[in-house]
């Protein structure tokens, strides 16, 4: 098939919509078909070997970048990409604004709209039901079962496959085969050998990092890695821990998707403490309805898992994939991240059925998922 991808997201960039888009282009290239992604803006400096290092894809594709007037909020870029897809024949357009879904849905066009939060704004909800109304509505992707279950109930429409299917976010699995042990990988990162507890993800409000801190705090005689995060959070974290007198952590910074499994490998456990309210890159709160791309990083790694026990979290993980605490029990996650210290049987049996489980969320099988019938 021909599949225009239209999204609005920053390219490059270090945002997790802007590694998503660009993962799902690549994975429907593996698969075959063609795909051309529009995206809003002027065209950058960066060549395809910057692009593909940086968002770890082998795969290349064609980006056409449209000028836009700011104060039309995308919906310029959006009829100018929905209108060039059409021009190019695309057999299917996959699009992540919902102005742009909503025009296309309701020009006829074959129109898949992968969701990640609720429709917002005055007329986010709105578009949403263009979309739905539209003769060109082909299928909705909701990123997690919790949010396909909001959007019947609120909408009042039946969201059942196979329109509607939840489509979890992936990782790169063969990037994640043959990763060296945690020792091997501390040495060649040039890490201090210790047992070490890694954070891989951004500092955004809402992700733990509190928690974090109080972890190394308690445990000085752990190690703990965190990689991400932007330039001023990550000098405020440093001045944060350098006052508490916290010298058991390691900032990393920004690390390319290319890096990210050594880093990851390098780690004992791995913690994901989202806290029951989580900010996204613009500011929102995603907590009900998050699919944290670390979280399929983190199975793929076959390490151990300490994770936030909230109910979305739990489509993916469970006992036997992870342990899961709520994220106010400061106490239960030393304790249990003390446990995991000295209880290799325990860290190796949790992270080989994590690995295991990983296999299913792949970027490929996600977009074979995806568009499964939507060809005939």
């Amino acid at each position: 098939m021909r599949i225009a991808c239209i999204a609005t997201s920053e390219v490059p960039s270090r945002k997790a919509n802007s590694i998503r888009v660009m993962k799902v282009c690549q994975a429907f290239i593996e698969l075959g078909h063609s795909a051309r992604l529009w995206l809003p803006g002027r065209t950058p400096d960066v060549s395809w070997q910057d692009l593909s290092e940086h968002y770890g894809i082998r795969n290349r594709f064609q980006i056409r970048w449209l000028r836009v007037a700011r104060r039309l909020r995308g919906y310029d870029f959006c009829l100018f990409a929905v209108v060039e897809a059409a021009l190019w024949k695309a057999d299917l357009l996959y699009l992540w604004p919902l102005q742009g879904a909503a025009m296309a849905s309701r020009l006829g066009l074959p129109t898949a709209l992968e969701i990640h939060d609720l429709p917002g704004g005055r007329f986010g909800p709105w578009l949403f039901r263009q979309f739905l109304r539209g003769s060109g509505a082909r299928r909705l992707l909701p990123i997690t079962d919790a949010l396909r279950t909001w959007l019947a109930r609120e909408y009042k429409v039946s969201l059942d496959a196979p329109f509607a299917m939840v489509s979890t976010l992936g990782v790169d699995f063969e990037r994640y085969t043959d990763l060296p042990s945690a020792e091997e990988a501390r040495r060649e990162l040039g890490l201090e050998e210790a047992f070490t507890a890694g954070y891989t993800g951004h500092l955004y409000p809402g992700r733990g990092i509190d928690l974090l801190m109080e972890l190394a705090r308690r445990n000085p005689e752990m190690r703990f890695l965190w990689a991400g995060g932007e330039a001023p959070a990550i000098a405020r974290w440093r001045e944060r821990l350098s006052n508490a007198g916290v010298r058991n952590v390691r900032l990393l910074g920004f690390v390319t998707n290319t890096q990210l499994p050594l880093v990851q490998a390098a780690c004992d456990v791995l913690m994901m403490p989202h806290e029951r309210r989580v900010s996204s890159s613009g500011g929102g709160d995603i907590a009900r309805f998050t699919s944290p791309m670390k979280m399929f990083e983190y199975l793929s790694t076959g390490r151990a898992i300490l994770a936030s026990d909230l109910p979305v979290l739990r489509e993916v993980l469970n006992e036997g994939n992870a342990i899961l605490i709520p994220p106010e029990k400061v106490d239960v996650w030393s304790e249990a991240l003390r446990s995991l210290a000295v209880n290799e049987e325990q860290r190796h049996a949790l992270g080989t059925q994590a690995r295991i489980d990983a296999g299913r969320y792949t970027w490929v099988e996600r977009a074979r998922r995806s568009l499964e019938g939507l060809s005939e």
